[in-house]
């Protein structure tokens, strides 16, 4: 076992707490959800070195920007994301499995390589969820409910539209892609990260419209199940690559 590396521990601490402060700074969470930030950024750079923060960083960037497009709009529809920012459980439900896959990379460097493709599988489905939501509900199309397809109002646990559905695809590959070319996953694994995301995607929505709408789940426990599926769905895609068995 390897566990954290001394060598990079003191760089990826301030990239880490920079990181945290910016996002205070711009409000997109609460002091809570930036110290949670931090331990997780810690812990994907003390994995995959400093090269692990980009794919984080454009998850950030995609959910800022989506989540702050046409804020006036959804605000007025009632669909706009409460002020404050999130806090540190909205950040560990929707992050918390790429930290603990990170942890994992750390400590069992053997199979870094695979825990790191299940770890940047959640960074792009936490990126796809939001980025759907948020896309969908900015452009007033009439959403359909992922089970039976009914019309739903915008913001409705469990609602699709075409156009949030692509732009999810999109956060999906920008992230798989940032992955790739950093050099944390070997580019084979980009388009397997990428639909794992999106599947998760979806498989949020299906945990919505089954069990949130109902009350049986909340929104939390919904987006860290999403996220864990995803990462289960990339690892095994990549066991079953590795062994020649897709």
């Amino acid at each position: 076992m390897t566990g954290f590396h001394q060598s990079g521990a003191l760089p990826a601490a301030v990239v880490a707490v920079a990181f945290a402060v910016l996002a205070r700074v711009l409000r997109a969470v609460t002091d809570g959800g930036a110290l949670m930030g931090a331990v997780i950024a810690f812990l994907l750079m003390n994995a995959a070195g400093l090269w692990g923060f980009p794919p984080l960083m454009a998850v950030f960037f995609l959910t800022l920007v989506a989540t702050r497009w046409r804020t006036e709009f959804k605000r007025n529809i009632g669909v706009a994301e409460r002020g404050g920012g999130r806090n540190a459980w909205q950040v560990l439900a929707n992050l918390g499995a790429a930290a603990l896959c990170a942890l994992a990379a750390s400590f069992f460097p053997r199979h870094s390589a695979l825990l790191l493709v299940a770890a940047m599988a959640v960074l792009a489905e936490a990126a796809a969820d939001t980025v759907s939501s948020e896309a969908g509900q900015a452009v007033a199309s009439r959403p359909r409910l992922i089970l039976g397809f009914a019309p739903v109002p915008p913001g409705t646990n469990g609602a699709v539209s075409p156009e949030g559905t692509f732009a999810g695809c999109i956060a999906a590959c920008v992230v798989a892609w940032t992955a790739a070319l950093c050099g944390v996953i070997g580019w084979p694994w980009a388009t397997m990260v990428a639909a794992a995301g999106v599947a998760g995607m979806l498989f949020d929505s299906l945990l919505g419209a089954a069990l949130e709408n109902r009350g049986k789940m909340g929104n939390d426990a919904v987006n860290f199940v999403s996220t864990v599926f995803a990462a289960d769905l990339a690892l095994l895609g990549a066991l079953l690559f590795r062994h020649g068995l897709m």
